[in-house]
């Protein structure tokens, strides 16, 4: 149906007005379809010689009008009042969850979860290698009650007295070297032996 632009508005402002009575209003099927009626009256042709600016539609187009309300509010009347009368239960779009996070330790990697890996691939992969302050002060811990001595008497000579700092320095870098290719050794051959396991866990896979 061709409406013109003030057809069109008088159309809408009708479709909302039957909804607000609806919504606000809260009218019944008889009382809405008698409001139709009396509205058409007023904006529909008419026989008596009214004005022209009320006469909007014609009698095809308001029977085209009374038709699709007929097919779309009234027939759904019901649905209608369920929608705007009836409290609806809210949907939850969302919940919180409260997550525990484990306490930061004091070193540069934090310890190794129970589910996650074990302490020996944490030990030998992840955990920093320890340094020299490190190692030196283990070895004094472990040479300390082996090596105490009595308090030397005044008269007794000091033992580095013979000793310059850089005899001093060579020794400790000596010992250092031992240290540090000791520790790498020992991660070699960890590293050669979980390597060595890997593969066959790989072999064992590719046969299955």
């Amino acid at each position: 149906m061709d409406f013109s632009v003030i057809q069109y508005s008088k159309f809408m402002t009708l479709l909302d007005m039957l909804l607000h009575n609806l919504r606000t209003l809260h009218m019944t099927l008889e009382d809405s379809l008698r409001w139709v009626g009396e509205v058409m009256a007023e904006i529909g042709p008419s026989h008596l010689q009214k004005d022209e600016k009320w006469n909007v539609f014609d009698i095809k187009q308001a029977n085209a009008i009374i038709d699709y309300l007929k097919i779309s509010l009234f027939q759904h009347y019901k649905l209608y009042e369920f929608l705007f009368y009836s409290a609806r239960e809210e949907i939850v779009l969302g919940t919180e969850q409260i997550i525990e996070v484990v306490k930061p330790s004091g070193g540069l990697f934090p310890n190794p979860l129970e589910e996650g890996i074990s302490f020996d691939i944490y030990s030998t992969f992840i955990e920093p290698p320890p340094t020299l302050d490190t190692e030196i002060k283990r070895l004094d811990q472990e040479q300390g009650p082996m090596e105490s001595q009595p308090e030397a008497s005044p008269s007794d000579t000091d033992a580095l007295a013979g000793f310059t700092i850089e005899d001093v320095k060579s020794v400790l870098a000596q010992v250092t070297d031992d240290i540090l290719i000791g520790i790498q050794t020992e991660i070699n051959e960890k590293l050669q032996i979980q390597e060595e396991a890997f593969n066959a866990r790989i072999e064992k896979l590719k046969k299955a």
